[in-house]
């Protein structure tokens, strides 16, 4: 028997709302990237650093001897801000200050042996979280998903290597929810 439509003077009762069956790709990279940024922060806390920390020396390390201004500007940071975090880098003893030997108002940026050093360690964990978040995966699929993840940041035009998390400091705020920077 065919289905009847409404009679006259009946409205048709709307269906339920249902839920979508298949959970969207960005919700999906948004709670990784959630989760992930947490368990980094979980696994750098005990060598007395932040993610955002992280990925200053990293920057440092990747490229030395550039001045305060510059690392700030790359990173999208207020000067200040970045001042902040290099002081506390410093006082770590992971990072030193060089003048410039033309312009002594610059400060050009350093690893110390120790900064090295914490680059190894940081190294592993980084090595670490990245099989405990992608375990699931083979070396094939890790390399694709790496390869569509870049395009999409491409796509997005973030700067490579720098989490945007950066751009949200200010200078009377403390770090945002830990960019995750491994």
């Amino acid at each position: 028997m065919a289905a009847r439509g409404p009679s006259p003077g009946e409205e048709e009762t709307p269906a339920a709302w249902q839920p979508p069956k298949v959970i969207g790709t960005g919700f999906l990279l948004s709670a990784l990237g959630a989760h992930s940024s947490a368990q980094y922060a979980a696994r750098v806390q005990p060598l007395g650093l932040t993610p955002p920390h992280v990925g200053l020396l990293r920057a440092i390390a990747i490229g030395p001897g550039r001045s305060q201004q510059a690392l700030a500007d790359e990173f999208g940071m207020p000067p200040s801000r970045m001042v902040a975090f290099i002081d506390e880098l410093e006082e770590k003893g992971l990072v030193e200050r060089r003048r410039h030997d033309r312009d002594r108002r610059v400060h050009l940026l350093h690893l110390t042996k120790a900064g090295e050093k914490m680059m190894r360690q940081l190294a592993g964990v980084g090595q670490d979280a990245e099989e405990a978040l992608l375990g699931a995966l083979d070396e094939n699929e890790r390399q694709q998903l790496n390869e569509l993840l870049g395009r999409v940041a491409a796509a997005q035009h973030l700067t490579p290597g720098v989490h945007p998390g950066y751009r949200r400091m200010r200078a009377d705020q403390g770090p945002p929810a830990a960019p995750d920077c491994a």
